[in-house]
């Protein structure tokens, strides 16, 4: 079947946050074939591939060209023995996906309960939570290059994963069409590496627990941090936390410990680094849980998620996001970088804004 080309299509039902204007034209594709067909539609015009909508931002100005939504279904499971490779298709919903694994007893992945969007989405930003990550089970990531038309399979060292990034983000080059895993057969977790979570589970640190209880406890703490979507649930309308916490030099952890108390939380990170928690800096710099600006805030539950409290535009979250980056910049020296993709056309109220 044919690719159905639609026009003027509100993008912000197709996200979390449920803000940003119209893409000029729209496609939501079931195949590699109709992929390959609606970029040849779009020609030369800007394309912007959607997923679950989770971790964008769409300014209220909309997309000028074409969106494609992937909505690629399938997953596949190949036995490796005592490991299992496991092929989930761009279209297939995270979470479904994590909780197919967890009842197929297939460990790996079963910390990243409760995150929204699509599988397809995960490598780009190497989606991670509760000391999981997906590139620790990434096999490969089978890609569409945009720029030959050619079908390319990328293996872990090609993705360049490193914390919330890969070669994939903010790349228009490539698009993800699925993404192979391979999850170790056990109804036990790895290691619990995470404190709150092994709190939470009743167990010490580096111990492991079913599967099950795992992935139950972990949408549990996610749901108490208004992180799971939830229609019922006003804090759950964000995309999610959107900076990512800071990674800093010896020399700018130096500085900032001359500015902040003494139990400043902050863990080691490679190469001599350390993250500090983008939470924690938030708070500290005055912006309360519930802060309030507009139609825009954050969450009631969680100093790192930007919400929509009903009505935001774009240029409301955007302008509340700035201004803790500011302020975050001048108390502490630190520079919040934006977890989410932003993307689109600024209206003329939001430009107006930034005069």
């Amino acid at each position: 079947m044919g690719v159905e080309i639609i026009e003027n299509v509100p993008l912000a039902p197709l996200t979390t946050l449920g803000i940003g204007g119209a893409a000029r034209r729209f496609a939501r594709v079931e195949t590699v074939e109709q992929v390959i067909e609606a970029l040849a539609i779009a020609g030369g015009e800007p394309v912007l591939v959607l997923g679950g909508g989770s971790n964008l931002v769409v300014r209220d100005g909309g997309w000028p060209g074409l969106a494609i939504q992937l909505a690629i279904p399938g997953v596949r499971i190949d036995d490796r023995g005592d490991h299992a490779l496991v092929t989930a298709r761009a279209g297939v919903p995270w979470d479904d996906f994590v909780g197919q694994m967890v009842d197929a007893k297939l460990a790996g992945v079963e910390c990243l309960s409760g995150i929204p969007g699509l599988a397809g989405a995960t490598p780009m930003q190497n989606v991670g939570a509760y000391g999981q990550e997906v590139a620790d089970t990434i096999e490969r990531v089978r890609v569409l290059d945009r720029e030959t038309g050619a079908l390319e399979t990328f293996e872990p060292a090609a993705c360049a994963f490193a914390y919330r990034t890969s070669v994939f983000k903010g790349s228009e080059r490539w698009i993800v069409l699925e993404v192979s895993f391979c999850l170790r057969r056990s109804n036990v977790s790895a290691p619990i590496r995470y404190a709150e979570l092994a709190k939470a589970l009743g167990i010490a640190d580096g111990e492991r627990a079913p599967l099950r209880l795992v992935r139950d406890t972990v949408i549990r703490l996610r749901r108490g941090k208004g992180m799971v979507v939830d229609a019922h649930d006003p804090d759950s309308r964000s995309a999610g936390s959107f900076f990512t916490n800071p990674i800093i030099s010896a020399a700018q952890l130096a500085d900032v410990q001359t500015r902040v108390p003494a139990n400043m939380p902050s863990w080691p990170a490679a190469d001599g680094t350390t993250k500090l928690s983008a939470g924690w800096l938030i708070e500290r710099a005055g912006f309360e849980k519930g802060t309030v600006r507009g139609n825009a805030g954050i969450s009631g539950k969680h100093a790192l998620a930007l919400v929509n409290r009903g009505g935001a535009s774009a240029r409301e979250l955007l302008g509340l996001a700035a201004e803790i980056q500011a302020v975050v910049k001048a108390k502490f020296g630190v520079d919040l970088v934006p977890e989410p993709v932003i993307v689109g056309r600024a209206c003329e109220a939001e430009k107006a804004g930034k005069e």
